[in-house]
């Protein structure tokens, strides 16, 4: 089965991501401004968003007047787009072997995607199939993170990870994951692969701000951390070997150092992207 181990995954991880959709919704609001400046679509344009997640993107496209499709493999969080965007259609299913395509044969005009497409097994194939739901003269625009040091993935993990006895294992830049499209020229030849054209890669830098009505964002980050895969296993391992109270002690280090990324009071520090954009050559 195509994708097996990011379903098993985001089974997992969507209901973590619904719960902590509030501060995810705050610290990916740049991330989601420059996918829908990218696509500048117009108003009754058919939109859809792959990796739709809990439907930030869905919203975002319903209020510009777009008709707005999803498809997510999590769930818990299409369960959620559903709830939240009740004019969009929201398909559970994996992108790279769904038919995307409506019921009614109609293509769309854009395609989109916040932090969606990096999960594939076969990105090539997977593109290629969105490509097929596509209009001729249709649009792709999407954000992924950029290779390079990304505090996203290593602010804060880095006091749990080195605690670990069996730390996670760097992981393979082309292997599905947050980071699999990290390196632009990658992008560019899985996307020339999948039959679209006029690809641009640019650069692209956001404020991950945690901050939430007023707060310094210290237990913002720390809630992510500890939902996160790394912070998973250290609750498991280090409670167990540390017991009670050396758990605490650990998660007061970790609050000490989170505090320590504050800027002007807040814990905030840059994301670094690309923006994607394409073509359907039709």
């Amino acid at each position: 089965m195509a994708n097996e181990e990011q379903q098993q995954a985001w089974a997992a991880q969507g209901i973590d991501w619904v719960d902590n959709a509030a501060i995810f919704e705050a610290v990916l609001a740049p991330f989601a401004d420059a996918v829908l400046q990218a696509a500048d679509m117009d108003s009754g344009a058919r939109v859809l968003d792959i990796g739709c997640g809990s439907g930030t993107l869905l919203q975002r496209a319903a209020e510009l007047g777009a008709v707005p499709f999803g498809v997510d493999i999590s769930e818990p969080m299409v369960q959620e787009a559903r709830r939240r965007v009740p004019t969009a259609t929201v398909s559970l299913g994996d992108a790279q072997t769904l038919a995307l395509r409506p019921t009614t044969g109609e293509a769309f005009d854009w395609i989109i995607s916040r932090f969606g497409v990096m999960f594939f097994d076969d990105p090539v194939a997977a593109f290629a199939n969105i490509r097929d739901a596509a209009a001729p003269g249709a649009r792709l625009a999407f954000v992924c993170w950029r290779e390079g040091d990304n505090p996203m993935f290593t602010a804060g993990v880095d006091v749990l990870a080195a605690r670990l006895e069996t730390p996670p294992a760097a992981p393979d830049p082309d292997a599905p994951g947050p980071l699999a499209f990290g390196n632009a020229e990658r992008v560019r030849t899985i996307l020339a692969g999948a039959g679209w054209s006029d690809v641009t890669v640019t650069a692209f830098d956001g404020i991950c701000d945690f901050g939430i009505d007023g707060s310094d964002g210290v237990e913002e980050r720390l809630g992510l951390i500890l939902s996160n895969t790394t912070g998973r296993q250290a609750s498991a391992e280090l409670q167990d070997r540390l017991g009670a109270d050396g758990w605490a002690a650990v998660i007061e280090e970790l609050r000490d150092e989170l505090r320590r990324h504050r800027v002007d009071g807040v814990v905030k520090f840059p994301g670094h992207t690309w923006v994607v954009a394409a073509v359907n050559p039709g």
